[in-house]
């Protein structure tokens, strides 16, 4: 999708620095812990108080779970011995194993918590389906900006409480990517680089800029569409990017460079990612519909799938590694 290109060049200009810093081995200072609470029959259970405790001179920490049920702790100091407690009224208190965060693993997100009901008769209340989950989940990820401002809705940074996207959310999630402003600048911007380079082969001066913007934003409006809504409702795909954050830095390289041609099914389950490829593919054979007669042909069609695919790689290298420090709605639950 176009998006990531946008992304993409935004970020080289903010912070190509910090990425050539981050893929190399490094020594950071601080490290997070995150969770969503469940109860037994794997419903969400927002508002639950999670305390976070460590052994003096270490202060101890209290957050309470959004609406999602999700609790986010960082600027978390290593070889300390953190534990975890989550309490609600009703409910028995769930304790997780300690946790001691070192900079080969400064993120860990605590999986299992599974609260029981304190008294046996106690009846069971079902907070939200799995549609309602999701609803709240794109909603969180529709605030993703890198510093603050552009746009990083399409990663998922809680993989391990992820759930599937209905049709309804994909071709949204698609739209406001699309129409962001932001987005549009972005557009704005490479019709700009291409009007210097004089590619596509239109007029020079306003008309020029102009094609090259509208031509820009068919490209962009066509990948995201077709590859990030149309193709993964049809197949039963997720179109995000899902981040590890844990593992060697070889895992993580292999994970990102990956992601164009593998992706989780509406299933969870790894397959092929043919929508990724095949909006890829679509958008390219779209250009040659709008694009000057001179600039046409099967050449073009491949060479801008070969372009889009290495955009594709690159930004996700510069996801896994740099993009969620930049990213303040991911680092805290709301």
């Amino acid at each position: 999708m176009k998006f990531w290109k946008c992304l993409l060049l935004i970020c080289f200009i903010t912070v190509l620095p910090a990425v050539a810093q981050d893929i190399a081995p490094s020594d950071p200072q601080t490290g997070s812990i995150s969770g969503t609470v469940l109860d037994i029959y794997g419903d969400i259970i927002p508002g639950a108080l999670v305390a976070l405790e460590c052994p003096s001179p270490c202060e101890n920490q209290t957050a309470t779970a959004s609406d999602s049920a999700a609790f986010y702790f960082r600027d978390l100091k290593f070889g300390v011995p953190y534990l975890v407690r989550v309490s609600v009224p009703g409910f028995e208190t769930w304790t997780a194993p300690t946790i001691v965060l070192t900079p080969d693993h400064s993120f860990t997100s605590v999986t299992g918590i599974k609260l029981k009901i304190a008294d046996a008769s106690t009846s069971v209340t079902v907070y939200a389906s799995t549609d309602q989950i999701a609803v709240e989940q794109v909603h969180l990820e529709m605030q993703q900006r890198v510093l603050g401002i552009i746009p990083n809705f399409y990663t998922v940074y809680d993989s391990e409480n992820a759930v599937p996207l209905t049709t309804k959310l994909k071709y949204q999630l698609a739209m406001k990517v699309s129409t962001d402003p932001v987005t549009l600048v972005g557009v704005a911007f490479m019709a700009g680089i291409r009007q210097t380079a004089r590619t596509p082969n239109y007029v020079q001066g306003a008309k020029g800029y102009g094609q090259r913007f509208g031509a820009e934003a068919a490209d962009g409006f066509s990948d995201i569409l077709i590859g990030g809504a149309i193709l993964p409702s049809i197949l039963h795909q997720d179109p995000r990017y899902f981040y590890q954050g844990t593992g060697t830095t070889k895992s993580r390289i292999g994970h990102a460079l990956a992601s164009p041609f593998i992706c989780k099914g509406d299933n969870g389950r790894w397959q092929p990612n043919y929508s990724s490829v095949g909006g890829d593919l679509a958008a390219a054979a779209l250009l040659n519909t709008y694009y000057p007669q001179s600039d046409r042909g099967a050449g073009l069609v491949f060479s801008q799938f070969a372009i889009n695919t290495a955009e594709r790689e690159l930004s996700a290298v510069v996801q896994e590694f740099v993009l969620r420090k930049l990213t303040p709605r991911a680092l805290k639950a709301k």
